[in-house]
């Protein structure tokens, strides 16, 4: 028995081994640069030397699969053995012949180290890396990174050779672990996170922000048809009526050729009560200017484009130049937000 015990001892070992390289691997892949950078702002040695291995993936990937792949062939080559031989004492006793002996005992060694090699040190660590992979990724990247460095000409020619024949296929390669999502991944996220419980979006504002990425300027535009329009010649008066009568706070202005040139406030006209000017044209200097967009544009940019100009109104042009419609600052946030209560806007 004692002849044996040395192969089933470095059975223990290298299934040990073969774990630690499975669960290295999947964890520097699963982790998340967000929950390892706040630790090694803080001072953790183990997150920025984990931030390394994220950031050298590929490298860490080589150092895995050389240390699994290594222990993987000693295990049937150390192992098997001792177990082959163990069950061939018990079954020494059944009155098989020796050959029959032989290949069963053979079969249940190849059978057994078979399925502590999957379950142990395959699936077992692949499972934990995957549940708690920050956790994971601090306890095992700082020692994958280490025998990296130790192996580390043997891990440079394979991970040269690996990229090689991804670019003779026309593959980039990529060194950094993939840390970031795509609008669509985010969306799908927080879609199952809504319906298992662990996310509420009662009010619909995520759904909102994401559909809202994917939406023209056409798709919120005022048509021209549907504004209630002023001429440049207005008075503080005419402005105090359209509101009377429309309820709205902002009114655009046309020359005499129906063109928009500027639109007015509410509170740009307050102050002009007074008999001298209340009947007269509202100063050109109290006219504010219109932002331009193209009626394709995302909304997003034209947003951005607003922003930058001031302007909560912009002038929609389509692809000749032609005016469709006015793009309201209050139209894109309730794109965002929902409906927004003002009895005195559009």
């Amino acid at each position: 028995m004692s002849e044996y015990l040395p192969g089933l001892i470095w059975l223990v070992v290298l299934l040990a081994v073969n774990a630690f390289f499975v669960g290295a691997e999947f964890a520097v892949i699963s982790a998340r640069r967000s929950q390892i950078e706040p630790r090694a702002e803080a001072g953790s040695k183990a997150a920025k030397t984990t931030l390394w291995a994220m950031e050298h993936a590929t490298l860490m990937l080589a150092t895995s699969q050389l240390g699994i792949t290594v222990c993987s062939l000693v295990i049937l080559n150390v192992s098997e053995p001792a177990i082959h031989h163990l069950l061939e004492i018990p079954l020494g006793l059944t009155g098989l012949s020796v050959q029959a002996i032989g290949i069963i005992a053979f079969a249940a060694a190849l059978l057994i180290v078979t399925f502590l090699h999957v379950v142990i040190g395959e699936m077992v660590p692949k499972n934990i890396s995957f549940s708690v992979p920050t956790r994971a990724a601090l306890i095992l990247a700082p020692p994958l990174v280490f025998v990296s460095k130790v192996v580390g000409p043997v891990i440079w020619v394979l991970n040269t050779a690996a990229n090689g024949i991804l670019r003779l296929v026309k593959v980039q390669p990529k060194d950094e672990a993939t840390s970031a999502f795509t609008i669509d991944e985010v969306a799908n996220i927080v879609r199952q996170s809504t319906h298992e419980g662990a996310l509420t979006d009662a009010s619909g504002t995520l759904t909102a922000a994401f559909e809202f990425t994917t939406k023209k300027v056409a798709d919120v535009e005022v048509p021209l048809v549907d504004m209630v329009l002023l001429p440049e010649t207005a008075t503080p008066a005419d402005i105090q009526v359209a509101v009377a009568r429309h309820g709205f706070s902002r009114y655009i202005l046309t020359d005499h050729d129906g063109d928009l040139t500027g639109y007015l406030h509410l509170k740009d006209v307050m102050d002009l009560t007074g008999t001298h000017t209340f009947g007269h044209a509202v100063p050109a200097k109290r006219i504010r200017r219109l932002s331009s967009t193209l009626q394709s544009s995302e909304l997003e940019d034209a947003l951005a484009s607003m922003r930058r100009s001031g302007a909560h109104v912009a002038q929609v042009f389509d692809e000749q130049g032609t005016t469709t419609g006015v793009l309201f600052l209050e139209d894109i946030i309730e794109e965002l937000v929902g409906e927004v209560q003002d009895a005195t806007s559009l």
